[in-house]
């Protein structure tokens, strides 16, 4: 039964299942039985075969532990999975329920919206009556009214001339004595004297804003002289508001009033100011993503920037910043006109009707017309322009009353703004400022006079004769009114209380929502945790599965291994077979000899044949003897080897089990599980290096670091990131969110992205040379993604692609050392000249002619330039002469299309030369030229120049055919041939290849010499695995940028792969780097315990075996880090044994009869961190007791000496083992506790001894698991049984 079950079953193909450990041990004792019974050297063999099969064995124990893990790990992930299927369920019929109810209530919803809809239909027509109603009212009163308003007088201006018969009369005092009566009266329509505040003037402006909520244009006109007043009543004060103000929040009260969920007031504000007949807009300086509105007539009108306001807050804010950009100049203000405009939007949803209307709070200039001779020509200007509109305004306003068939509106930009304000179904109210005090007689008139104009035209009102008639009417309308006003309060009643219905059903919705969504939740919570909780598992068995495969794969090769030894061993075998049979036949051939040397003895004759036998039997013998020699050294080889294969196979099944029992450790990295056979022969051969006396001081990561950043180019550190700027960020969303399916043409693709290149050209220009690497580099994804986009549509500009690729070369070759040193050919291996005999049909067929030249590993082609004289002739000159065509014009129009051909022929000549693309990026271009230009002149001298020449034709054609061949070549080196891209694009790729080849190049040397140093103590070792991770780190850097450079072609897209050298050695040091730090931090934590006087026997046990334990780790570490290990457990262990030892009971009353101040001054100092625990027993306060563990690993509490005492009487003791208590009465037990604080005694003490001792063994237990640091001594001490409860 113990076989079947340490029975392998593993599926692994090309492995078959160990049958036992005897079907391979015999074949090995009868090989190896003659060995024994002659020469006793194969007994290690049958130990090492016992030891084999004993570790085969614990290994076979490993693997089934870790199975049952794995069936438990699934046995939970069903329990968990049948778990959250219940929840779902669960939650899927609560959440139907829910959605059943929330259909009823969705139901009850709909009914109340239909009849809120039904209700609002009803009260829609009688809204519209009421606001005809209104407006016949207002426009019985007159559609152009006057209110005339006088402000109170200053202190120096005297008595005032001015005075109020009545609310509509204004009496003035002329002062001339020449007539009878010399005061004149004046009727408006009403009459504010200086007592009346702005309250009481707006409760009569109410009506108008009334009417322009209802949807009719109206206009309100401050006017008056300068210091009147006209500002004061559209602004106000801080205390005393405006009609600005005022009218908004009217407008703002009524809206809400009247606006249902059906209906909707939106409002927005335009302000302006007119100077000299000049626009101003006051808005425009604010966002310039506001909308504009057009504003007066078709033939002439502006655009002014419309701000949106919802409350009054907005509208003083937009106020506030118009009044900002208008300035302080005073002098200004008093000729120009100031212009708010409220433009008021209703839309109802029921009746689909949409209102525009909009109320104009004119703000007039001074009516001073009065031009005295100190006035400037600019004071004068204004002033004239001021009396022109102000004088349109009145012209207007009178035609208007008088019912004239023509009115004025163009004769002012004023009026024309304000047309559809003035006059027609609109309304408009002057308000005149007057000044009350006699300096100001004549202008008080003046503006008397033009209002009274602006009224008494009115047809309907303007006598007090017809008075009586038109009151009754109004009467009559407002008993109307009235009862329309109540009919629609009592509709309004019903709809509020449809409304507060339809509330409490959208409250119940929104109580049912969120119980939905709690419910949501929590089966959200579960559903995260059980989904959580399954990941861990998945996981948890994704790595045991890869363990197993570890394991199976290890354990192959260790079977692998052993049979290729077996095999040796079986030849070594014959070999000594065969050597035995020589050893037989040539002992059977000296036996001859020596019966031969006897017989011949007798005969003395035959005397020299004996002697000369004797001897040939001797070497016989020594040669035999050199043999025997020989097989016993092959035979001690034999068992060497078998003894180190043991051993390897030892440290594989060490490293094995302690990766699975303590998996997740940071003592065993990763690295050491790739290939443990080969990293095993490596350090072996690297332990034969460091054996010759090789060492080195440890290099530490500071100046890893350094070497490694000397070749970095296209890697850097973490905090040398790349800056971002607004043209890299503009350029980088450009290039990334062009589309070319958004063009409805090639050509219009081919103009954006050719756009786009020509942008990237000159950011990188303007940025100059200073900064010309960062913006490259910022958007040096966004331009590869770009170009490798756009290639396939053969769109581009491969002049511009060009460019931009040589720019992103020259860049990398900058900051590159390893690729400055490359060589290119010069130009003329790439040109050459034509064979004279070749026509230019000829040459176009085959097109570019080439030539082979070798460079480097690749094949360097020349490009044919076929150029020929011209041949002159005098026929051919007269006749040219005759036409009247220049010589010079002719020869360069022939010299054109020439050009044009041979820029077509070296275009197709580049196109994917990578050796060409070299020669372009590592030679400037006025350098390339001159080249070129050189080589045109010295291959063809009909072109060179010479004597008088230089004036000629000769230069320019070197220039333009110089030209047009670089041009062809830069065109044809950025045009790609899908599927391959262009050759600058395929240089770029290589030479970033080589660069990331170098770099990891050196960081693998770096890495070799560090993984090769001997770390001598815990500080080397620290450093050593410092630098080895800085390194690492480097490395991975290195491969995560080459993995996303989209600079790099694959092999994919043909480039050639990344030489990536393999740092398996390199890991493996680090590892056993991580484990022997590991170790090294147990050791001094050991020999921190240890310094100590004395120490129990327990506690040193311990320490030993804990010793004994890192000892047995030593295994998994490699060969070069033995040492250093050794010697740090072997002077540990010198230390601890060192210390003398006492035992548990008496080391403990030692402890504990130490005197309370020596405790006190001891441990209270000695505490590194204390830990809290609070203790409730049902009183008013808890026991409040801190804990920790002194440098002895003994338990220290702290706390009040009494309970009753106030804080600040804390004590320090020690508190002693539950193995003190042993064999101790009550009273001796209560005498022990005296010494501690008091809460600990309360809390110990029971009615017996067994009690006592149960209660204080869990206390001591509660108190020691708090502290870290005693958590291993709590273990020990329920293992001994120290810590036992009386009820167990």
């Amino acid at each position: 039964m113990a076989e079947h079950r340490n029975r392998w079953n593993w599926e692994v193909s090309g492995f078959e299942p160990r049958k036992s450990s005897a079907s391979v041990e015999p074949e090995e004792h009868r090989v190896a039985a003659p060995l024994v019974r002659r020469y006793s050297i194969s007994a290690a063999s049958v130990l090492s075969g016992e030891n084999s099969d004993f570790s085969k064995q614990a290994l076979a124990s490993k693997l089934q532990r870790l199975k049952d893990k794995v069936k438990v790990a699934k046995e939970d992930y069903l329990e968990l999975r049948q778990e959250a299927s219940d929840l779902q369920d669960y939650s899927n019929a609560k959440l139907d329920r829910v959605t059943r109810y929330l259909g009823v209530l969705a139901e009850k919803t709909r009914k109340l919206d239909q009849v809120a809809l039904e209700t609002e239909a009803r009260i829609s027509p009688l809204i519209n009556e009421k606001k005809r109603l209104f407006n016949d009212l207002l426009t019985a009163k007159g559609s152009i009214m006057v209110f005339c308003r006088a402000r109170p007088l200053f202190e120096d201006e005297g008595p005032s001339i001015v005075e109020f018969p009545d609310d509509c009369t204004i009496r003035v005092n002329t002062c001339d004595d020449s007539i009878a009566n010399p005061k004149k009266d004046f009727e408006f329509d009403r009459i504010f004297g200086p007592h009346v505040g702005q309250a009481e003037l707006f409760s009569d402006v109410q009506p108008f804003v009334q009417s322009a909520l209802d949807g009719y244009n109206v206009s309100i006109f401050a006017y008056g002289q300068t210091r009147s007043g006209k500002t004061h009543t559209m602004e106000g004060s801080s205390h005393d508001r405006g009609l600005y103000a005022r009218c908004f929040e009217e407008l703002f009260d009524l809206a809400n009033s009247d606006s249902t969920y059906t209906s909707q007031f939106n409002f927005s504000v335009t302000v302006f100011q007119l100077y000299n007949e000049q626009i101003s807009d006051l808005l425009s300086e604010s966002e310039s993503s506001l909308q504009k509105i057009c504003m007066g007539s078709a033939e002439s009108f502006i655009e002014l920037v419309q701000e949106k306001v919802d409350n009054p807050l907005d509208f003083s804010r937009v106020l506030k910043a118009a009044f900002q950009s208008r300035g302080n100049d005073t002098s200004k203000f008093n000729v120009s006109h100031l212009i708010i405009t409220i433009h008021i939007y209703y839309h109802n949803l029921i009746s689909g009707e949409n209102l525009y209307s909009k109320l104009s709070l004119v703000d007039l200039a001074g009516s001073d017309g009065l031009i005295t001779e100190d006035d400037s020509g600019e004071r004068v200007t204004d002033l004239l322009h001021v009396m022109k509109s102000l004088s349109a305004l009145g012209d207007v306003l009178s035609s208007l009353t008088s019912r004239k068939d023509v009115i004025p509106y163009e004769n002012s930009m004023l009026t024309t703004l304000l047309a559809d304000s003035l006059g027609g179904s609109s309304k408009t109210l002057m308000i005149l400022n007057v000044c009350p005090n006699a300096a100001n007689l004549s202008e008080t008139l003046s503006s008397l006079n033009f209002c009274a104009r602006a009224r008494n035209a009115t047809l309907s009102l303007g006598n007090r004769d017809t008075i009586k008639k038109w009151r009754d009417v109004a009467n009559d309308a407002r008993k109307e009114l009235y009862e329309k006003e109540k009919e629609i309060q009592d509709l309004k009643q019903e709809v509020l209380g449809l409304k507060q219905a339809l509330q409490e059903a959208n409250d119940q919705c929104v109580l049912l929502y969120n119980e939905v969504q709690k419910a949501w939740k929590v089966s959200f919570t579960l559903q995260s945790d059980l989904k959580s909780e399954n990941i861990m598992l998945l996981d948890k068995h994704k790595i045991e599965k890869e363990q197993n495969a570890q394991l199976r794969n290890q354990v192959a090769q260790l079977l692998q291994m052993e049979q290729e030894q077996k095999l040796q061993m079986q030849q070594r075998d014959s070999t000594i077979e065969t050597l035995q049979a020589k050893i037989k036949s040539m002992e059977s051939q000296l036996n001859k000899a020596l019966h031969s040397t006897e017989a011949s003895s007798k005969y003395g004759s035959e005397a020299g044949p004996g002697v000369s036998s004797i001897p040939k039997a001797t070497a016989d013998g020594m040669d035999s003897s050199s043999v025997t020699k020989k097989l016993e050294e092959e035979l001690k080889k034999r068992d060497a080897l078998i003894e180190r294969l043991h051993e390897e196979n030892e440290k594989l099944f060490d490293r094995l089990t302690e990766k699975a029992s303590l998996a997740g450790s940071p003592q065993v990295s990763s690295p050491l599980s790739k290939g443990t056979t080969n990293s095993q022969s490596r350090d072996m051969g690297r332990n034969d290096n460091n054996n010759k006396g090789r060492s080195m001081d440890v290099v530490p990561s500071e100046l890893v670091a350094d070497k490694s950043d000397g070749t970095v180019a296209l890697v850097k550190s973490g905090s040398d990131k790349v800056k971002s700027t607004p043209a890299g960020e503009y350029l980088t969303a450009a290039l990334n969110d062009f589309d070319p399916e958004q063009y409805d043409s090639l050509a219009a693709i081919s103009d954006g992205a050719n756009k786009l290149l020509m942008l990237v050209l000159a950011a990188v220009i303007k940025a100059g040379a200073s900064r010309e690497h960062e913006i490259l580099a910022e958007i040096r994804a966004a331009v590869f993604s770009f170009i490798r986009k756009m290639e396939p549509k053969r769109v581009m500009d491969t002049m511009l692609v060009s460019r931009v690729r040589i720019l992103y070369i020259r860049s990398l070759l900058a900051r590159s050392p390893e690729l400055q040193s490359i060589k290119v050919s010069p130009v003329e291996c790439f040109l050459e000249k034509a064979n004279t005999g070749r026509s230019r049909s000829s040459s176009r067929g085959n097109s570019p002619g080439r030539s082979p030249v070798r460079y480097a590993d690749e094949q360097i082609q020349g490009f044919k330039v076929n150029i020929k004289p011209e041949k002159k002739s005098k026929l051919s000159s007269v006749v040219l002469r005759m036409r009247g065509i220049d010589q010079d014009t002719w020869r360069q129009q022939v010299t054109g299309g020439k050009l044009r051909e041979i820029q077509e022929e070296a275009k197709s000549f580049a196109i994917g030369n990578r050796a060409l693309a070299a020669l372009f990026v590592h030679t400037p271009a006025g350098e390339l030229q001159r080249q070129i230009r050189s080589w045109l002149a010295e291959s063809f001298e009909f072109l060179s120049v010479t004597g008088d020449d230089a004036s000629g034709g000769s230069t320019g054609q070197l220039e333009l055919l110089s030209t047009a061949i670089m041009d062809g070549w830069m065109a044809g080196l950025g045009a790609a041939l899908p599927p391959n891209t262009d050759a600058l694009g395929q240089l770029l790729s290589e030479y970033a290849k080589r660069v990331y080849s170098s770099q990891l190049q050196h960081l693998k040397d770096i890495a070799g010499t560090l993984s090769t140093e001997e770390a001598e103590d815990a500080t080397q070792v620290g450093k050593l695995r410092s630098a080895l991770e800085s390194v690492d780190h480097k490395r991975r850097k290195i491969l995560q940028q080459m993995r996303s450079d989209v600079a790099l072609l694959t092999l994919e897209d043909g480039g050639s792969p990344i030489h990536n050298p393999s740092t398996a050695a390199e890991d493996a040091r680090l590892a056993s780097l991580i484990s022997l730090d590991g170790i090294l931090k147990q050791v001094k934590d050991i020999v921190r315990q240890s310094s100590v006087n004395t120490l129990s026997k327990t506690k040193k046990k311990a320490m030993l075996s804990s010793l004994d334990e890192l000892a047995e780790r030593m295994p998994s570490l490699l060969e070069i880090d033995h040492p250093c290990a050794q010697r740090q457990i072997v002077d540990a262990r010198r230390v601890v044994e060192s210390i003398p030892e006492e035992d548990d009971q008496l080391h403990e009353l030692v402890h504990y009869r130490k005197s309370p101040a020596d405790l006190g001054s001891s441990t209270e100092t000695d505490v590194a961190q204390w830990n809290v625990l609070q203790f409730n027993t049902g009183s008013t306060t808890p026991f409040i007791i801190k804990c920790g563990a002194n440098s002895n690993s003994e338990l220290v509490i702290k706390a009040d000496a009494h309970v009753q005492e106030p804080k600040g009487g804390e004590i320090v003791r020690v508190v002693p083992r539950p193995s003190v208590l042993e064999n101790k009465s009550l009273e001796e037990m209560k005498q022990v506790f005296f010494q501690l604080p008091e809460a600990l005694s309360l809390l110990a003490l029971a009615r017996t001894e067994d009690g006592t001792r149960a209660r204080y063994s869990r206390l001591y237990r509660t108190l020691a698991m708090k502290v870290p640091s005693l958590r291993d001594l709590v273990g020990e001490l329920e293992k001994g049984g120290v810590l036992k409860d009386v009820r167990s």
